[in-house]
């Protein structure tokens, strides 16, 4: 699909009415902390009890979010995965926890949670098992383990599909969709069906989905690696004519965890994760120890600019826009406020590269003006350049390049700006920074609409 093309199928998108689950939520992608990637089933509590699935955990997850920063800036779920549950229902066929982990319960839970302003999410499965072998809700048991959660005081489910047909999930999905709502507790409803049914149509129906769901995992499990988020990038953005017109307020495409924090990704592939989620409107749902995680790590998961743009509500889903040969990629997100978010994104291994160019190439109208205004200082000149008539704080039609790195390892650019009437524009010295971010402002309005941080002393020479 060329740029004119993807232009018209977001103008498209913007006229679209809002559709979802009736119950009011996640209206932009909920943010938290989800344990199964860092800390999978580790049940041994007795070598490791302060890795181990227990009550502990979550307590002292929801102490770091609570207090270091993070619900602050939205970071308000602390979500329990697989393996929370004791092996047998209770006599009254009910789920119960394990009792040597969660010598308390689940309400105690949530009630610890609710205390710190926090939400608490819980895992469930439609089959006869969980995905780790735990009891699961088979369909004559859904509107039991709906109450159950709902009593406990669970905001948010994340049911899974293993030990299921295809049939089953048919009928089970929307049973538990209409078995929460009944409860008459708000409750995030994550759904896995999609990812039974190979994540695209025709075996999967996005209009059913977004009207069951509040988000749903689509495609494989994250692992800890580059590779396994590269994976995740793919597929999302090959098949993003079918994803992105599922995706809005109420109604998400969850494309798994951000791993920032633990082994497998750099800093720099870190940042990538971060922008490309954020471009994909995905759920932020972090999975990293909190009580460890490393300062370069935190900064990138609370950078406010990228959470802003991930959050913003007008919940249009990003694309890719551009595919280069050189292997350059550009991923255009639009924004409320008339902006834009743009990821440029280099897959390069070998040198430095000048990718050149134009606003025609990016979809964007010439003869307009956009502005790119600094909020502190930073130095845009001369690695980013404007040719015919471009004045210094503005982008006009016609051609600017970026010096990417010089390999896929190094720093991406992400930017933002917006399409602004040609009114008194702010002017201030544009020098070396460091790290700093991008916000477009117009003067007459004093708006500024949000971008985020560049690494200049790597990303551009001056």
């Amino acid at each position: 699909m060329g740029v004119p093309a993807v232009i018209a199928v977001l103008a498209v998108l913007l006229a679209l009415p809002a559709r979802g689950l009736e119950n009011g939520l996640a209206r932009t992608p909920p943010m938290g902390w989800l344990a199964w990637e860092r800390f999978r089933c580790n049940v041994n509590c007795r070598e490791e009890p302060r890795q181990c699935i227990s009550e502990m955990l979550f307590m002292e997850m929801a102490d770091r979010l609570a207090e270091d920063g993070w619900r602050e800036l939205g970071y308000k779920y602390v979500s329990i995965d697989d393996c929370w549950a004791a092996k047998q229902r209770d006599a009254e066929g009910r789920l119960v926890p394990d009792p040597e982990r969660f010598p308390r319960g689940i309400k105690a839970l949530a009630d610890y949670v609710h205390a710190r302003g926090l939400k608490l999410g819980i895992y469930g499965d439609l089959g006869i098992l969980t995905c780790q072998g735990y009891p699961g809700t088979t369909l004559d048991r859904i509107g039991q383990d709906a109450r159950t959660f709902a009593e406990w005081g669970v905001d948010m489910l994340k049911l899974d599909g293993c030990y299921s047909s295809g049939k089953e999930q048919a009928q089970g999905y929307p049973e538990m969709a209409r078995a929460l709502n009944a409860t008459g507790r708000p409750i995030i409803y994550s759904c896995s069906w999609p990812a039974y049914q190979g994540g695209l149509p025709p075996k999967v129906n996005y209009t059913l989905l977004g009207e069951i769901c509040n988000l749903w995992r689509n495609y494989d499990d994250i692992q800890d690696s580059w590779d396994s988020v590269l994976s995740i990038v793919d597929w999302f953005f090959t098949n993003q004519d079918v994803l992105q017109l599922a995706a809005g307020p109420g109604h998400w495409n969850d494309p798994d965890m951000l791993i920032i924090g633990n082994f497998g990704l750099s800093y720099e592939q870190s940042r990538s994760q971060m922008a490309l989620w954020t471009i994909m409107a995905a759920p932020l749902l972090m999975s990293t120890d909190l009580r460890t995680i490393l300062p370069s790590a935190k900064e990138i998961l609370q950078n406010r600019l990228m959470i802003q743009i991930n959050q913003d509500p007008l919940g249009i889903q990003g694309r890719r826009i551009i595919k280069e040969k050189s292997h350059i990629e550009v991923f255009l997100r639009p924004l409320s406020q008339a902006a834009s978010a743009l990821v440029f994104f280099s897959r390069r291994t070998d040198m430095p590269f000048r990718y050149t160019t134009s606003l025609a190439k990016l979809g964007f109208p010439e003869g307009a003006v956009y502005e790119v205004s600094p909020e502190g200082t930073l130095c845009l000149h001369p690695s980013f350049h404007c040719w015919h008539h471009c004045i210094l704080g503005r982008l006009c039609q016609g051609r600017f390049r970026l010096d990417m790195s010089n390999n896929f390892l190094s720093k991406r650019v992400v930017l933002c700006w917006n399409r602004l009437p040609k009114r008194r524009w702010s002017h201030r010295s544009w020098r070396h920074s460091g790290n700093v971010y991008v916000a477009l402002r117009d003067m007459a309005s004093g708006h500024s609409v949000m971008g985020w941080w560049l690494d200049l002393s790597s990303i551009f020479q001056t």
